[in-house]
């Protein structure tokens, strides 16, 4: 943000005086400044100050509020002059940034006040207490470019090759330094012909070639087990975050139903969006 780049020092009798001032004496309509009469209020700097990035907030409190002030005493001045001057582009780009700030602070409102312990203790014993408990694999495997090579390989390996020496010696990808050891996982974490590969086989066995899009893999089953759940802290964040995307979305979808809707774009050419001529200069 440029302004905190150089901030000026104009402010800071501004800045004293709200300092000297008790919490009790100041409002959200306490004007810090004045412009050509329009006035820059307390209110309007905590707003820009809470949009502010986080390193910008971290600022020691008198060169964050020398710099909102000076921001808003800048753009109240700019302002004046671009309201003089306001063409059709303006006013309907203004109309389009209050809809978008009016949708997203109901949204915001409805994602806050969508958690409970209720909720997240409810979603936990869904998914994870109460729910079926998954399988897990541990596998290795050796991934080359071409189904030749991969049969070869397997072929090699059946013949008594040690898989973690050939993987090591012949395997394109990470793993290999570890012998292409794997490590556990879930079926869901793999491309789908991987994991249906490794899901027919019984620890021991070995299966391929394999192609996705990665490349030809031979694979090596070692062990399998059932997956424990998650302590409902470890998920903690992640059901929060459930539930906050479904109160979003019902919100959304409830809101638009019970809306009246009329939409008037029949035999409209979507182009037409491309046309800016039609908002003007």
């Amino acid at each position: 943000m440029p302004m905190m780049k150089k901030l000026l020092g104009a402010t800071a009798v501004a800045f004293a005086l709200a300092q000297g001032a008790g919490a009790a004496d100041l409002n959200a309509d306490s004007v810090m400044a004045t412009v050509n009469g329009a006035e820059i209020t307390l209110g309007h700097m905590i707003a820009v100050r809470d949009t502010l990035p986080a390193e910008y907030q971290q600022l020691p409190d008198d060169v964050l509020f020398e710099g909102i002030l000076e921001q808003l005493i800048q753009q109240t001045a700019l302002a004046e002059i671009g309201a003089a001057d306001m063409t059709k582009r303006d006013e309907i780009a203004l109309e389009v940034e209050r809809r978008a700030y009016l949708a997203g602070s109901v949204l915001d409102n409805t994602a806050k006040t969508a958690v409970t312990e209720e909720g997240v203790q409810d979603a936990y014993k869904t998914r994870f207490a109460e729910a079926e408990p998954t399988r897990e694999y541990h596998a290795a495997h050796i991934i080359v470019g071409t189904e030749e090579e991969a049969a070869a390989i397997k072929a090699e390996i059946e013949g008594g090759a040690d898989f973690g020496d050939v993987a090591k010696e012949k395997s394109t990808d990470g793993a290999a330094a570890n012998g292409g050891d794997l490590g556990w996982f879930g079926l869901e974490a793999m491309v789908k012909p991987f994991g249906d590969a490794v899901a027919a086989m019984e620890p021991g066995g070995l299966a391929g070639p394999v192609q996705t899009e990665y490349g030809w893999h031979v694979v090596k089953l070692i062990d399998t087990r059932l997956a424990e759940a998650p302590s409902i802290e470890d998920v903690r964040a992640e059901l929060e975050g459930d539930l906050r995307q479904k109160a979003v979305e019902a919100r959304v979808t409830d809101t638009v139903e019970q809306a009246k809707v009329e939409k008037m774009t029949e035999g409209i050419d979507p182009a037409i969006l491309k046309d800016q001529t039609i908002l003007g200069n």
